[in-house]
């Protein structure tokens, strides 16, 4: 009894997972040139829908399109022609990709046409002359967009029809406006500053979410298509899961509101990472990523290893980031500086370790067992060595 004690002790050791909590940088980053000679405050940025191209906006009506796979080409970028001066708080892609919406300063509302590169107002512009929008993004329907101001007033939006206020009684800034991906949801939530968490239904009811007032939000995001929640994000490293009533969309409820364990750092915006993940923004210079299907999240790159790569840049804000494979993507700073990275090779070393070991550890366990039980087995001893040492018949 005591032999098999001990090797299930054996059998169970090897087994059991190990999960390291530790703060690393798990990129390599790399300078991919600068987009001007001064500074250029971009603010915002988006991906297309596939995954080709990717625009940024900024201050002064800044506008741009950026290569999303070479994005340190300079000949493939498309600079685009606002003729406006104030600034570009946030923009959306529709759904199809043809088109996107930039909203800003003073009621700045443009669209961009990917036909023909050109840059117009939308249709009923001049109902939100005068607010600063700070918040936008398309349901995934495509039909409708919503819209949020620095005031806490909401509007939807379609060409056909212009601006049409929501039920909104937020009276602090829209943060964030994210839309969930799935098109037989047609669900959105609205971030605010001091209002808390509000869901927006398929039928443009917007109902803010009880116990979410106490958290200052600065982002939202709806990564995964296949889950029926979003997180939001807000300061002091907090995160909390938004769960769809698929049924009744102004039922929706937050789940228990999570803590990252940091030492330092502020959450300042989130973007849609690779596979279903969202990239947080932090500042100073540094990135997490969180996991929606497990409600985990991992560093990315840590503000220290940032500065002692590059202090200039790692002193700049992050203001787009996206990904096109596992932690291989380009950052693109308020300033203008384009960085590449791309997987640690360390962390690709330590990939292999672990597949070699795992391996070892398939090929030790058994041979662990049968050792253990060979040696405390004189049957089987006996048995090797009549085999091993066969006795010579007599003549």
């Amino acid at each position: 009894m005591g032999v098999r004690k001990f090797a299930l002790f054996v059998l169970l050791l090897f087994l059991i997972p190990t999960v390291s909590a530790e703060a690393v940088t798990r990129i390599e980053l790399s300078d991919a040139g600068v987009l001007g000679e001064t500074d250029l405050g971009i603010k915002v940025g988006e991906v297309s829908p596939d995954g080709s191209s990717v625009l940024i906006a900024g201050i002064n009506g800044y506008a741009r399109v950026l290569s999303a796979t070479a994005a340190d080409d300079r000949s493939k970028d498309i600079e685009l022609l606002t003729a406006r001066d104030s600034t570009v708080q946030d923009v959306a892609w529709h759904p199809r990709g043809n088109t996107a919406l930039l909203m800003g300063g003073g009621g700045l509302a443009l669209r961009y046409d990917t036909f023909d590169h050109g840059v117009t107002f939308v249709n009923d512009s001049f109902s939100v002359l005068g607010y600063d929008l700070s918040a936008v993004d398309w349901r995934s329907a495509g039909d409708y967009a919503y819209v949020g101001s620095e005031d806490g007033t909401l509007w939807k939006f379609a060409e056909h029809s212009g601006f049409q206020s929501l039920n909104s009684t937020s009276t602090s800034q829209i943060t964030d406006i994210s839309c969930h991906p799935n098109p037989n949801y047609n669900v959105c939530f609205v971030s605010s500053l001091e209002d808390g968490i509000g869901v927006i239904d398929r039928d443009h009811k917007l109902t803010w979410m009880s116990g979410t007032v106490t958290e200052t939000w600065v982002g939202v995001e709806c990564s995964d298509i296949t889950l029926n929640e979003c997180v939001a994000f807000a300061s002091g490293l907090r995160s909390k899961a938004l769960r769809i009533n698929t049924i009744d969309a102004s039922q929706s409820y937050g789940k228990e509101t999570l803590m990252f364990e940091l030492s330092s750092g502020e959450q300042i915006d989130v973007s849609v990472g690779h596979d279903g993940s969202s990239l947080v923004h932090m500042a100073p210079f540094s990135l997490l990523r969180h996991q929606p299907k497990t409600s985990e999240a991992f560093t990315v790159l840590m503000a220290e290893d940032a500065a002692e790569w590059d202090s200039v840049i790692a002193g700049r804000t992050i203001s787009v980031i996206w990904e096109t494979g596992m932690n291989e993507g380009f950052i693109v700073t308020e300033f203008g500086n384009i960085v590449a990275f791309s997987p640690l090779l360390e962390e690709v070393d330590a990939n292999i370790m672990t597949v070699l070991v795992l391996g070892a550890v398939a090929v030790s366990v058994p041979g662990v067992i049968l050792g253990l039980v060979y040696m405390n087995s004189t049957w089987l001893q006996r048995k090797y060595k009549e085999w091993r040492f066969p006795k010579k018949k007599s003549k």
